[in-house]
């Protein structure tokens, strides 16, 4: 499969590659690569900007517990179990945590086990598979920090989703993840697979509430031009830039 990518791609006059990661993956083969994002969220998908400073204000208040939030699926590759470990290394911490997987997958019932045997069940909840948009939306919006652990070289939508709920992202870093934030800081990064970085910068989080506010309000200028018009007209106009008689 792997060849015949390379064969196709090597013919292409074009190509288009979603993210980071599969653009500096795929670019070496292709003779005209271009950096796009396939991204199905409408404009009106993003918190208001009214809503983005009140998001901010509040966590700058620093009352309640920092919440915590991931969407996808529980699986080896998206470093389930790390999260597990990452939150319940803040708390160990001291940290004042509340944090929510929605998703389900092969490791959701290893999670649960680990919940329950590390005695965090009242700060870590694993509902499932929420299939409620409406209730993902609002969760992401509420949340003021995605906590992912992504192991592999991917380009998940999820982190765009959060951006655009000016939510920071902090987690492993990569290509993907990088390029999203590159322009105005809107998350914090780890190395791959460093738990335990991770717990310690969710710990320095929760402490210092002023740093949320300021990541909140930077994750929501990363996320401008993160919507389905602005990116189709990208696309758009790189065919017409570099297919000529192409409308």
């Amino acid at each position: 499969m792997a060849a015949l990518e390379r064969f196709l791609i090597r013919r292409a006059a074009l190509g288009l590659f979603h993210g980071h990661e599969t653009f500096e993956h795929y670019a070496p083969f292709c003779r005209n690569p271009q950096l796009v994002h396939d991204i199905h969220l409408k404009p009106e998908d993003h918190l208001p900007e009214a809503a983005a400073a009140a998001k901010q204000a509040e966590a700058a208040q620093g009352q309640g517990p920092l919440r915590v939030l991931y969407v996808g699926r529980a699986d080896p590759m998206k470093g389930a179990l790390d999260w597990v470990e990452a939150v319940a290394g803040a708390v160990q911490q001291g940290a004042d945590i509340e944090a929510e997987w929605f998703g389900a997958g092969p490791d959701l019932e290893a999670m649960r086990a680990r919940v329950a045997a590390l005695g965090l069940q009242d700060r870590l909840r694993l509902p499932g598979m929420v299939t409620d948009r409406a209730a993902v939306l609002a969760a992401l919006r509420r949340a003021q920090v995605f906590l992912f652990c992504h192991r592999t070289p991917e380009s998940p939508r999820c982190l765009i989703e959060a951006l655009a709920s000016a939510t920071p992202i902090i987690g492993y870093d990569g290509g993907f993840a990088r390029d999203l934030i590159a322009r105005n800081g809107g998350g914090l990064l780890v190395p791959m697979g460093d738990a335990a970085a991770l717990a310690a910068a969710l710990a320095g989080l929760a402490a210092d509430r002023g740093r949320v506010a300021g990541l909140i309000g930077r994750a929501a200028l990363d996320r401008a031009g993160f919507d389905d018009e602005t990116v189709f007209r990208h696309r758009s106009e790189i065919i017409r830039a570099h297919l000529p008689g192409v409308e």
